[in-house]
C-alpha cells in the first residue's frame, strides 16, 4: 500500500476515518479496487466495507461472480 497526504476545506466536517471509507466506496466503485482491497483501505472487514457502500451510492454487485463466489465461501 501507498501512502498520500491531502489538504481538505475546513468545512468538510468529516472525520479521518469516514474520509478514508468514502475514498474506499468510490475507488471500488469505479473498479479500482476489489471487494477486499476497498475494505483494507477503509480499516473494516468485507462484511462492514459492504454493508456501508449503499450509504455512499456504491453498489455491492460492482464486482465479478468469481468474486461474488469467493466472498459467499468466506462469509
Amino acid at each position: 500500500m501507498k501512502s498520500i497526504t491531502i489538504t481538505l476545506p475546513e468545512t468538510i466536517d468529516r472525520s479521518p476515518e469516514e474520509i478514508k471509507i468514502i475514498i474506499a466506496a468510490k475507488l471500488y466503485g469505479y473498479g479500482m479496487l476489489s471487494l477486499g482491497e476497498g475494505a483494507e483501505v477503509a480499516g473494516l472487514s468485507r462484511r462492514a466495507f459492504i454493508e456501508i457502500l449503499g450509504k455512499y451510492g456504491v453498489s455491492v454487485f460492482n464486482y465479478d461472480a468469481e468474486e461474488l463466489e469467493e466472498d459467499v465461501k468466506n462469509a
